[in-house]
């Protein structure tokens, strides 16, 4: 899962980027861009790391112009590389840089048609990468000195015919503007807002509306899935629907977990649909245990805390924070290595004794992954005194891996995937387990917007929308994805003596 952020401004935007990318450092803690465009120059700066550790105030004053994108990330598919770092660069033609959100699932076949069609080479293992040479290679065929309005969209249409999967993107295109555009189902969010000032109307376009609101911008709306909209460099903006069959089918787990609770993806409040989630879990409780035994419901924070505190309203039992969180661990979601997520664990939470003392206490949680997390917390319930532990998962179990975008574990590091709710409960240590029933959380999530057909839960149900995914293709991403290969992919990054000749690294 990453973050982006494009800004066309009358003014420079290198603190606008990094401020945005800092609003939207909970979708990606492994790396971070910025590129900005002045006098036919891009400036670009970008390195692993977060926000505030990739730039410094030299390399802020070197990022000047009143157009540019920024990206964060965390890696699909277990690489750490530097080298793959976003925005990505290619010369021709014009000059363009990309920032995206998501996952192709057609890259590998994409990346050979380069190759042998296109006669483009791809330089790292990252899909966007590819995903940028296609948008390049689809605008170069035209063969305009001067690219049109018209010439851009055509090319965004060849985008959505050759790419399969999910895909937010934002593009600048040197001296003309900068264009996003999203999915023909719209899986992965990202929507625009606008900031009139005395010099002139300014443009915003990011991940998740929060960014908007923090900058001063007012959200105009969600891009809509398969379509694009472009913004030229004077500020004139023009959009257009580049898909011959757009359906509107967004991820599900944006709501259950990486989403802050403050934005509004496709008219859904995020903050709205995660209190639906615990009401729907109390009202579970009540037909499970009418009779319950709790004294109080407690978060595992951050994200459960808005389903666990609506949850015991319900139940009119006590809400308490019983964990203390240092905020300087990164999410043990995207951790590689069992042992590591483990330590994180201990290194990330605190129990406050008092609230666990001889109670009956119900931990509630997001959702449960790989059940890491899970035990190493209960455990250290039942340490601070509690009588028994109970657990809720505001999401129903996931059981299977992620094609989209974001690092789901394998198959078999899937605490659910092949185990009962009985058997989870066992294996985490629990005196009860609680799942939201996939229903239920649909339910929660359907708002004020007709238009979404359907939510993507592939990790839920197994059903993936793009029709393209077998068995085999799922095989290929569990050989990237399991602990042992990370850990080696990642040890020979670390040692390869390579330099990304792209990065300001003074």
């Amino acid at each position: 899962m990453c973050g982006i952020v494009g800004i066309v401004s009358t003014s420079n935007v290198n603190q606008a980027l990094y401020d945005a990318l800092t609003v939207l450092q909970h979708r990606g803690q492994d790396a971070a861009g910025i590129v900005t465009y002045q006098d036919d120059r891009f400036y670009l700066r970008k390195d692993n790391g977060l926000v505030r550790d990739v730039f410094r105030t030299r390399h802020m004053r070197r990022l000047v112009g009143n157009v540019g994108i920024g990206h964060v990330r965390y890696p699909t598919a277990g690489s750490s590389s530097s080298a793959e770092a976003q925005p990505f660069y290619v010369n021709s033609p014009y000059g363009i840089t990309l920032a995206h959100n998501g996952n192709l699932t057609n890259a590998d076949e994409l990346s050979r048609d380069l190759f042998r069609t296109d006669l483009r080479h791809i330089n790292t293992n990252s899909d966007s990468e590819v995903l940028l040479n296609v948008f390049a290679h689809e605008l170069q065929k035209l063969g305009k000195l001067t690219p049109t309005k018209d010439d851009i969209f055509a090319a965004v249409k060849a985008v959505h015919k050759r790419c399969k999967g999910a895909y937010a993107v934002i593009a600048m295109v040197t001296g003309y503007g900068i264009v996003a555009f999203r999915d023909p189902n719209g899986i992965r969010p990202a929507c625009y807002g606008i900031r009139d000032t005395d010099e002139g109307r300014e443009y915003m376009i990011a991940s998740e509306s929060v960014a908007l609101n923090a900058a001063g911008f007012t959200l105009e709306r969600d891009i809509e899935p398969g379509e694009a909209v472009y913004i030229e460099t004077d500020g004139s903006l023009y959009t257009q629907q580049c898909s011959d069959s757009p359906h509107l089918i967004p991820c599900i787990f944006e709501h259950v977990y990486f989403a802050r609770p403050d934005s509004i993806i496709d008219k859904v409040s995020v903050y709205k649909a995660r209190l639906r989630m615990g009401e729907t879990l109390a009202d579970k409780v009540l037909r499970e245990r009418p009779d319950h035994d709790i004294d109080v419901v407690i978060p595992i924070p951050d994200t459960s805390r808005t389903s666990a505190m609506q949850m015991a309203h319900r139940l009119g039992v006590k809400f308490r924070e019983g964990f203390i969180k240092n905020r300087y661990i990164g999410r043990t979601f995207i951790m590689p290595g069992q042992k590591l997520r483990k330590k994180s664990v201990r290194q990330k939470l605190n129990p406050i004794d008092l609230e666990f003392r001889g109670k009956n206490v119900m931990l509630v949680d997001d959702s449960i992954v790989r059940g890491t997390t899970c035990k190493e917390i209960v455990q250290m319930a039942r340490d601070a005194g509690a009588r028994n532990v109970y657990f809720a998962s505001a999401a129903p179990p996931v059981r299977y891996p992620n094609v989209y975008g974001i690092d789901m574990p394998t198959v078999n590091e899937l605490i659910a995937h092949d185990k009962s709710i009985e058997e989870i409960c066992q294996v985490i240590g629990a005196d009860w387990l609680l799942y939201q029933d996939l229903e239920d959380l649909i339910t929660c999530v359907n708002d004020v917007n007709p238009e979404i057909e359907a939510w993507e839960c592939s990790v839920f149900d197994g059903k993936y929308i793009t029709g393209d995914i077998d068995r085999a293709y799922l095989d290929r991403v569990e050989a990237l994805r399991n602990d042992q290969s990370k850990s080696k992919q990642n040890g020979d990054e670390a040692d390869n003596g390579i330099i990304d000749l792209h990065n300001d690294n003074d």
